[in-house]
């Protein structure tokens, strides 16, 4: 599933060469998670501002509105001078004057959906529950302690959540932790305030290093310019169940978390 990381560098890819472009077409396949919500020749003539990002939603706003794109569980998308026919799993096209953005989602859990302003109903269904941007100002170590304080559930569950701080994916929390040597299992409300923010340190390094080697690359993933991420494969935990631990040597161990899978050394992360 594209994480913050992989949203970010996608919207990195295309959004000085779409800022600007006049909209002259629009084409939709296979309905996605959620419906447009306008018709789509409502979008026709629209000038696109520019591409900001909110956790792992793009925004692109408008001259009149904006569009919210979430990539789902296998969504990418490409923005290039001329596009192929469509393909099956090419669901949503935006024709502008500098090019055509195509979103592919192969599970169809990904969305476009139009709104008249980010205080829309629309909008504020999608974005009004998200947490602090972690790589934001706003994110600061005695606010993310204050906010852990309050939760019982496992610190990793309440990453994922993404209520306390948006976007630290399946991923990126199993990286993170094992950064900040705290065990996935432990209650959130346990940890305490210089271990975390120690996990404050740990998640800002890991996303910003994600970001900068392009995301993860597990199956399909690359950005609008059909590249492909590397973080994958400096991974100190994510994905290596019975490897040895790069640090110490001790066996990675797997377990299920939330029917999400967990990495951890038992060795780095005591508790």
């Amino acid at each position: 599933m594209p994480e913050l990381p992989e949203v970010e560098v996608t919207r990195l890819s295309l959004a000085d060469r779409i800022a600007g472009a006049r909209i002259g077409a629009v084409r939709q396949g296979k309905p996605l998670r959620w419906p447009l919500g306008c018709m789509p020749q409502q979008l026709v003539g629209r000038t696109i501002l520019g591409v900001r990002r909110r956790g792992k939603y793009l925004l692109l706003d408008l001259d009149q509105g904006l569009l919210l794109v979430h990539l789902g569980m296998s969504g990418s998308l490409s923005f290039a001078a001329e596009a192929p026919p469509a393909g099956t799993h090419d669901h949503f096209d935006l024709v502008t004057d500098r090019g055509v953005l195509r979103l592919n989602d192969p599970r169809r859990f990904g969305a476009v959906v139009h709104a008249s302003g980010e205080h829309a109903h629309e909008a504020r269904k999608l974005l009004g529950g998200l947490g602090v941007e972690p790589l934001g100002e706003h994110f600061d170590p005695a606010g993310f302690h204050a906010a852990l304080r309050l939760r019982r559930a496992p610190i990793k569950q309440v990453l994922l959540a993404g209520d306390v701080v948006v976007g630290v994916g399946n991923i990126y929390a199993s990286e993170a932790l094992f950064l900040a040597g705290i065990r996935p299992t432990l209650a959130a409300a346990r940890i305490s305030a210089p271990r975390a923010r120690k996990l404050h340190a740990a998640i800002r390094d890991v996303l910003a290093r994600a970001v900068s080697k392009g995301g993860s690359t597990l199956r399909d993933f690359s950005d609008a310019q059909g590249q492909s991420g590397y973080f994958q494969l400096e991974a100190m935990v994510y994905g290596r169940a019975g490897d040895p631990c790069r640090v110490c040597g001790t066996t990675v161990r797997g377990i299920r978390q939330g029917q999400r899978a967990t990495f951890y050394c038992p060795s780095c992360q005591k508790s």
